[in-house]
């Protein structure tokens, strides 16, 4: 018997069947590489080249989607290959009204459009990639400043509306171009579905609303993981969300692994701590957790990886031990 190509070992895991091993997938930032299409897709295929992971995510810098409207960002040596912010373009609630829909093929939307369709020409069809697209709330938040986004959602949530149905329609339209390049589906980041940030009822009116809308498109592909990003996530009011994968820091906030398989009845996707076993640990300990993650969701319906992007600073042979910690 031939061995599954990637996408046959995910469709098997998506069916609910156990696949001949655990799929596995790690990404990260590539700080510098990513300020062009091709920078980005040659340091994108270079680690799966290198590693030869399940699926792909392309991470670009969380200002492509931002920059076609005037933000400013700087690569200043963060750990996990962020960029800060030096420019913002929301500084009054009006201003919100003033934000245009951004065509997807022109400008920085554009140039990753071009970088996708590098790594899509390079991979071919059994090895599926995923794009990163931020939620509306999201990229409010860098248009505007963290600080200011909660002023403006609880002060001027009529301006802070019309900001976000903006941003909902670039998204869609980004979506929809992205996916006519043949990406298997979306990595869709949440960032504010936060008991320590907002309030169920806040999320739901202006988070979730524009999330079912920005995932509609995404619906197309066959591959869409929703990343549930920080500490005291309401996991139960996105697992309803038209996704096929779930990704959160599952090793630093509730639910487990174990608790999850319950909750959810798409994959999960998580097992690995970023920082003290990827980062900090030996091998030998990522390999340990690999395995006890495996055996928590009994290999079923999950893909081994992290609860977000793996650190720069992540060594090589931590990266390759959770590569190889399925094959057992």
């Amino acid at each position: 018997m031939s061995t599954p190509t990637h996408r046959q070992r995910l469709e098997t895991c998506l069916s609910g069947q156990i696949p001949d091993r655990t799929p596995v997938a790690l990404w990260r930032h590539f700080p510098v590489d990513d300020q062009t299409p091709a920078g980005l897709a040659a340091a994108t295929l270079n680690f799966q080249h290198n590693f030869d992971f399940d699926l792909v995510k392309v991470t670009p810098s969380s200002s492509f989607c931002l920059r076609d409207w005037g933000i400013g960002d700087e690569w200043r040596g963060a750990d996990e290959g962020t960029r800060d912010y030096t420019r913002r373009v929301i500084h009054e609630p009006e201003d919100w009204t003033r934000l245009r829909v951004l065509p997807p093929t022109q400008g920085a939307l554009g140039d990753q459009l071009e970088c996708l369709r590098y790594i899509v020409a390079e991979l071919g069809p059994e090895t599926p990639v995923i794009q990163t697209i931020f939620s509306p709330l999201s990229q409010a938040k860098n248009l505007v400043g963290p600080e200011k986004l909660f002023e403006h959602l609880r002060q001027s949530p009529e301006a802070l509306h019309a900001g976000l149905k903006t941003i909902t329609e670039s998204v869609i339209r980004f979506t929809e171009a992205a996916l006519e390049i043949g990406i298997a589906g979306v990595f869709y980041a949440v960032q504010h579905a936060q008991y320590g940030l907002l309030s169920e009822a806040e999320y739901q009116i202006f988070g979730k609303v524009y999330d079912l809308q920005c995932l509609e498109p995404a619906q197309t592909g066959w591959l869409n993981m929703l990343h549930l990003h920080g500490q005291a996530v309401m996991f139960d009011q996105v697992s309803d969300l038209p996704i096929q994968i779930l990704n959160w820091h599952d090793r630093e906030t509730p639910p487990s692994l174990a608790q999850a398989k319950d909750r959810f009845h798409g994959v999960l996707c998580g097992g690995l701590q970023r920082i003290e076993s990827m980062v900090l640990g030996t091998p030998e300990a990522v390999t340990a957790e690999a395995r006890e993650a495996i055996a928590a969701t009994e290999g079923r319906r999950f893909i081994l990886g992290t609860g977000c992007v793996s650190p720069i600073t992540t060594p090589y042979g931590n990266l390759m031990a959770a590569r190889k910690a399925v094959e057992f």
